[in-house]
């Protein structure tokens, strides 16, 4: 099965019979957001008063199966190659086929027909998914080397995280990618100097990190929406663009089944699609949007048999859980937390967990005996 690849190549088939095909290719990539993630998000975000989710309201929709050419489970740099270049690949390899025959991607193909092609992700933009797009190695956690590939790809925008192991050789990546004639710049002041015709590499914050989640993002760090509406920005022009945004984090939170930092990580992508979708206003006749996940990550389900869903109870926890652990490890160093004793107002204050009875004895964030010795096991 073709997977997202062979969609896309029919939604621009059936564009062409009926017009002019797509000037624009917007594709969104949740990380392991599948439907119940997109579900679970978007009864949150009604329950408290909100509105549904822009990306379930677009007027097509479609399911894939995600299988790799080596395991029904799929791994990000398999989807990303399937998504990218038509065709399965083995858990674990970019941009190659199952017998290491190298393959092109739409991304590469937009460059090569004289688009303008960005990427942008909230992970570290050499991670699985970006590279399924410009990279070919045989191995996903070869980072330097498909450091490499990014910086020969010429496309002409990389947004989000910084590059993984960008000084494991010297020059480093950052420098390669400077004498390629890409420019270099920092944080939201430097993503807002960020120009038309200008090859640009945004790091949202470290050199070497991803961004943050949502929820624990920085007043100084730009979020995946901006991100996306200044790549936008830059790579408009009259021959088109192509352009990949990944929510890469959404798997990350799925992988640590912190659940409200997932919601928030959903709610960031649909943000970025918003901006995607103000674009296509402007040029409805020429842009094309497409929002995927690659997989499922974390097993997620919404709720079980005999008990009510109520996903207005993740609204009191403040920060991720691991934004609460650095937190918390942070305040031990300083001696400030040596008992699960002192622990417990920061848990109350960052989760809203209650360890003694309030106004009301039924309150559902009231944590059980049982669950209270959990904890204190865990800490």
């Amino acid at each position: 099965m073709k997977k997202l690849f062979t969609v896309l190549l029919l939604v621009l088939a059936v564009w062409t019979l009926s017009g002019k095909p797509p000037k624009y290719i917007i594709l969104f990539i949740g990380d392991g957001m599948a439907v119940p993630q997109r579900i679970l998000a978007d009864e949150f975000s009604r329950r408290k008063g909100g509105e549904s989710l822009l990306m379930n309201n677009f007027p097509v929709h479609a399911t894939t199966r995600t299988c790799s050419a080596s395991s029904i489970t799929t791994d990000s740099a398999a989807a990303a190659t399937a998504i990218a270049c038509g065709t399965k690949t083995k858990n674990g390899v970019l941009g190659l086929d199952p017998e290491g025959k190298k393959l092109v991607s739409a991304a590469e193909e937009a460059r090569d027909r004289g688009r303008k092609v960005g990427i942008v992700t909230t992970v570290t933009i050499n991670h699985a998914t970006p590279a399924g797009f410009y990279a070919h190695r045989d191995s996903r956690k070869k980072y330097y080397e498909i450091g490499l590939d990014l910086v020969e790809s010429n496309f002409d925008f990389f947004g989000g995280g910084g590059m993984a192991e960008y000084a494991k050789q010297s020059p480093d990546l950052f420098t390669l990618a400077e004498k390629k004639g890409y420019r270099i710049v920092f944080g939201k002041e430097g993503l807002a100097s960020a120009k038309k015709g200008e090859k640009t590499i945004a790091v949202a914050g470290a050199k070497g990190a991803g961004i943050p989640y949502e929820m624990d993002l920085s007043q100084t760090m730009p979020s995946l929406a901006e991100i996306t509406e200044k790549a936008i920005e830059v790579l408009d022009n009259d021959r088109g663009f192509f352009l990949m945004v990944e929510g890469g984090t959404i798997d990350y939170a799925g992988h640590g089944n912190d659940t409200a930092a997932n919601i928030f990580e959903v709610f960031g992508l649909d943000k970025a699609v918003q901006k995607a979708y103000d674009f296509y206003r402007k040029h409805p006749e020429e842009t094309l949007i497409i929002v995927t996940g690659d997989h499922e990550t974390g097993g997620l389900t919404l709720g079980v048999a005999g008990k009510k869903l109520n996903p207005l109870l993740l609204s009191s926890q403040k920060c991720s859980v691991d934004a609460f652990k650095a937190n918390l490890a942070a305040r031990q160093k300083a001696g400030e937390v040596k008992s699960f004793e002192d622990a417990i107002p920061l848990i109350t204050e960052k989760f809203g967990l209650l360890f003694q009875p309030g106004k009301d004895p039924k309150d559902p964030m009231l944590l059980s005996k049982q669950e209270q010795q959990e904890l204190v096991q865990a800490f």
